[in-house]
Parts: C-alpha cells; structure tokens; sequence
C-alpha cells in the first residue's frame, strides 16, 4: 500500500499538505561536489591544451605562410591526439554516471538492495554514495510506512470480520431459528415460500461466514499456518471452481505470527488473481523448507500476467514480503502459466516471531 502526502479534514475529503522547500542538511556538500566535478573537468581540459601548447612552442615543429602540406598533417596529428586524450581522459572521469542514470531509471523501492558500486575517493564516486545513501534511507522509510499501513488494514480487517461474526452473523442466524419456528407453525400452504425464505437467509449467513474469513481467518490464529492453507485452498476449490493442489510440509519451523499472516496473505492474493484473471484449469500450491528458507510457490496453466506493468495486488504483495525480509518473484512458469514464489530467510522469521 502505497503511503500518501495527504492529510484527511475532518469530514472525510482528503487535503493535500502545503508544499514546502525541502531544504537539504547537506547543501554545502552537494555543492562542493558539483564545484569538484566541474573544476575536475575543466582542469583535464586545461593540461591538454597545455600541453598541446608547449609542444608547438618547444618543439621544432613551425608553421609557414602559406602553409604546406606537411604541417598541416602535424597540426592535424596534434589536434586529434589532444582531442583523443580529452576524450579518454573525461569518460573515464564520468563512466560512473552511466551506471548511475541507469539505476535512476529503473529503481524501484520493492526491490530494494541494488546499489551502483563506488570506487575511489573521486568527486563522482562522492556522487555515487550520496545516491546509494539516499536509497537507503527511502527504503528505510518505505519500508516503516508500509508496516504501519499494513498493520492498521489487518486490525480494521480483523474489526470488520468480528462484527460480520458477531453482530450480522448472530442476526441472520436469528432469523433463521425464527424462520423455522414460523415455518412448523405456519399453515400447509405457507410452509414452502417460508423455507425458501430460510435457504436464502442461510445461503447469506454462508457468505458473510466465508467474508469474515477471508478478511480474517480464524483458523490461522487457532490451528496454525498449515491448517489455514488447506482451509484457505478449499475455499477457492468450492467458490472458484479452479481445483488446488497442497503440497505442505507439516514440519514447517516454528513461525512468528507476522511471517505467518505474510505468508497466508501472499497465499490468498495469488489465488484470488488465478480465480479472476488467470483463466486457469489447476493450481498447485506448495509450502515447504528449503535449506536455511522457507519457500511458497503458487503455479497455475492460465494466461500468464503479460508485459504490462504491475498491478496492485502484485506490489502489495511486495510490501507485505519486505516486511519480514523476503524475496518475492512473480513470472511465467516453465510449463505455461504464473508462477508466485515467496522465499523467508527461517533465521529471520525465528528472531521476529
């Protein structure tokens, strides 16, 4: 869930914040750095001159009037050698920043960690740093907000479940036991329009059960992850008419509730794409440890997810896996299809469980 620079009035409509200079603490660096850059450059350019110089005034090399062929062929040597040595001299000075302005292009804050290398002590090297520093301090940020939204969604998801649970559940189910009672009491002719009543109330029961539990599933906090995930794949079998294969470890290592909730939600939010979007025949599911991770994998023979760009469900799973240090792939299958794998390093989920 992407965090927003907008604040909400009191009435609900979102307000935007009012711009403000940034002012950056390290102005005077980041200026410094542009002077040493330019006067790096300049400099290169003023010891080719030179020395282009010096060879014209110290060597016996002259030019007559008119002048021949044969000094122009010097003056031409000379103008490409120091032409030449220019060139060499700045690309190696700002190859760097071809490394760099790639990586502006393509970074992305859910995949975090990759960094351009920084050599010496030069002035783009200094460049270099400060652009790997900020990185990381926005993916310390991202990372904190994107916890605190994700905690505040699962606890309304959790009050919403209870009282769909609690409140709606209780009332529906009353009105069923009503129902019945007035349908044994009803005369002959009444009783069938009243016990189609009853099966529409209770197919509605059925569904804010199945609501309640995809918002929070109780069986995940009561019996664990295993049991959830085989709830869970049953539930889609019978909604979504795509049949799930399980393929569970039931010797999991102990997982903390967070890495659990992570887990089952990337779980959820791929099947869910498979029900809507894949156009699949079969999905397998399979959880298991593989040496110091443990790994989800969700493959299904649908359509595939295409070129296009990422949609929310995806990058949302993203966020969820940063939060207990994992690594998400989302891509085409050897054999046709989707394939969603979730790799949690079990030193990381055993120190935050």
């Amino acid at each position: 869930m992407d965090s927003h620079a907008a604040g909400d009035d009191p009435g609900g409509m979102p307000v935007l914040s009012e711009q403000r200079p940034v002012v950056d603490p390290r102005g005077r660096a980041t200026s410094a750095t542009a002077r040493g850059l330019f006067r790096r450059v300049f400099l290169v350019n003023v010891a080719v001159l030179l020395a282009s110089s010096a060879l014209l005034v110290f060597s016996p090399v002259t030019v007559s009037a008119p002048i021949v062929a044969t000094e122009v062929a010097l003056l031409g040597a000379g103008l490409l050698t120091a032409l030449v040595l220019n060139a060499l001299l700045l690309r190696a000075s700002l190859r760097p920043l071809d490394g760099l302005a790639a990586l502006m292009e393509r970074v992305d804050l859910l995949r975090p960690g990759e960094r351009v290398a920084a050599t010496g002590a030069g002035d783009v090297a200094h460049l270099i740093r400060t652009f790997n520093d900020m990185l990381d301090r926005l993916e310390t940020e991202r990372g904190a907000s994107a916890a605190r939204a994700l905690a505040a969604q699962e606890e309304e998801r959790q009050r919403i479940a209870r009282e769909l649970h609690d409140e709606i559940g209780q009332s529906l189910t009353a009105a069923l036991l009503a129902l019945k009672r007035a349908g044994d009491a009803a005369p002959e002719s009444l009783r069938d329009d009243l016990g189609a009543v009853a099966e529409t109330v209770r197919g509605s029961l059925d569904e804010v059960r199945q609501v309640a539990r995809r918002l929070r599933p109780g069986v995940l906090d009561d019996l664990g992850l295993v049991s959830a995930i085989d709830a869970l794949a049953a539930d889609v079998t019978e909604a979504g008419g795509v049949p799930v294969t399980v393929d569970v470890d039931p010797r999991l290592p102990g997982l903390g509730t967070a890495a659990e909730l992570v887990v089952y939600r990337i779980a959820q939010e791929s099947l869910t794409n498979v029900v809507r979007h894949a156009g699949a025949q079969a999905v397998d599911l399979s959880l298991r440890r593989e040496g110091p991770a443990v790994v989800l994998t969700v493959t299904d023979d649908g359509c595939g997810i295409g070129d296009g760009p990422e949609g929310a469900g995806i990058r949302g799973m993203r966020e969820r896996a940063l939060l207990v240090g994992a690594g998400l792939s989302v891509g085409p299958h050897d054999d046709g299809g989707t394939e969603v794998q979730l790799r949690v390093p079990v030193r990381r989920m055993t120190r935050d469980g």
